[in-house]
């Protein structure tokens, strides 16, 4: 493909890394579509159905910044294979708690998966690490891409196994396993060298109370937040919502697979629209996107105003989260990367932990009915969409040695 050896690394490192993506990848939107499923067979009280998603995202949280710590220590590989085991070892739990009836171990469970899902989310960091500069946005673009083939073998397997066992969603959980099992293998044959231990006098870069008032750094957290969290609020409680309006499970598994499709999709040139039109603009355009799937939802409940309303909000979260992750990465300097990673992943996960543990009381508890819990979480992201969208204006509207 070229004969720079930089090059020939960077698109190594890329082609792991959106295989990962693939792969491994779909076991989160398998556990979107069945968790809250499962969290209300299995809950003693409808409010908190969703309260075993809420964990796996709470969990993302809390090890964002320990697993980036520990890969600037160690190194990407390893960090990436410590997360496959505590994937499996949380599906493993998540298994158990649905055949001892517990809510609380299935619910207990999610914060190891949420382990994985943190690792995750560097995966489109790694791919910049030894990448060119202007290979940088495409990298990232490329491995979001991986979720393509997660978009369809997630839902596919679901339906595979969701009653495949006598206990519904036991199978599901065991094949997640397995997905998790394949990450060593596959990490094996990534190429990011360890970072060198910081020598005497080495720059340590700004301490994280600087480089929160740098703009750039401080609106691409808050963009790439809110797109993040809308997007998992909306989509927790899709499942749900479908089979509260009598629709089928199947059907919310075909919603969520062209959801994900649809996350995934542009990712093939959002690399190239952010390098023509600028990171800011993309991510405007993903706000307003998420902004019209909230109307459709709220515009009615039949089927195909549910596929569209996903559709838009994959849509969305792709051009406001990538153009966010690229705005990010041109912000600091090499040597604050996994500080700057791990806080932005931090602060990502903290409010998509609060958008996911409010689904379940607004879908289930408020309202009274499954379509007006649907209105009110439609309704919610309202605030925040105003809230990144003035940030952004703001950004973009400073002088453009402030802005850049």
């Amino acid at each position: 493909m070229t004969a720079d050896p930089a090059m020939r690394r960077a698109w190594r490192n890329v082609a792991v890394l959106l295989l990962a993506q693939a792969v491994m990848g779909a076991q989160m939107s398998m556990i979107f579509i069945v968790g809250g499923l499962t969290g209300q067979m299995l809950s003693p009280n409808p409010c908190i159905a969703t309260l075993p998603l809420s964990m796996i995202v709470l969990g993302s949280a809390l090890s964002a910044r320990p697993l980036a710590g520990f890969m600037r220590r160690h190194g990407r590989q390893r960090g990436f294979v410590l997360a496959c085991v505590m994937g499996a070892l949380g599906a493993a739990g998540a298994a158990a708690g649905i055949v001892l009836g517990n809510f609380w171990l299935f619910m207990l469970s999610g914060l190891l998966t949420g382990i994985y899902q943190a690792a995750q989310g560097f995966y489109r960091f790694a791919a910049t690490d030894c990448a060119p500069p202007e290979f940088q946005s495409r990298a990232i673009s490329l491995v979001l891409a991986g979720g393509l083939v997660a978009a369809f073998t997630g839902p596919f397997l679901v339906r595979l196994t969701a009653e495949a066992t006598a206990v519904p969603f036991l199978a599901t959980y065991a094949a997640i396993i397995g997905l998790n099992l394949v990450g060593p293998v596959l990490f094996a044959f990534l190429d990011i060298p360890r970072p060198p231990a910081p020598e005497p006098g080495h720059p340590q870069g700004r301490p994280l109370r600087e480089l929160l008032r740098v703009p750039q750094i401080t609106v691409a957290v808050i963009c790439g937040m809110v797109s993040y969290a809308l997007m998992n609020l909306v989509m927790t409680s899709t499942p749900l919502a479908v089979v509260g309006c009598g629709f089928q499970t199947s059907d919310a598994a075909n919603i969520v697979a062209l959801h994900v499709l649809a996350m995934f999709g542009p990712s093939f040139f959002t690399g190239h629209l952010i390098a023509r039109f600028g990171a800011a603009r993309i991510v405007m355009l993903g706000l307003a996107i998420l902004g019209g799937a909230g109307a459709v939802a709220l515009s009615g409940v039949a089927l195909g105003h549910f596929y569209i309303a996903l559709i838009l909000l994959g849509l969305g979260w792709n051009f406001g989260f990538i153009g966010a992750t690229a705005m990010l990465t041109r912000a600091y300097r090499p040597e604050e990367r996994e500080r700057v990673q791990g806080l932005n992943d931090a602060v990502v996960f903290g409010g998509v932990f609060l958008a996911s543990l409010s689904s379940g009381g607004l879908m289930n508890c408020l309202g009274g009915t499954p379509q007006a819990g649907w209105n009110a979480v439609n309704l919610a992201m309202l605030p925040f969409l105003v809230l990144a969208g003035g940030a952004l204006l703001w950004l973009m509207l400073r002088p453009r040695d402030l802005a850049r």
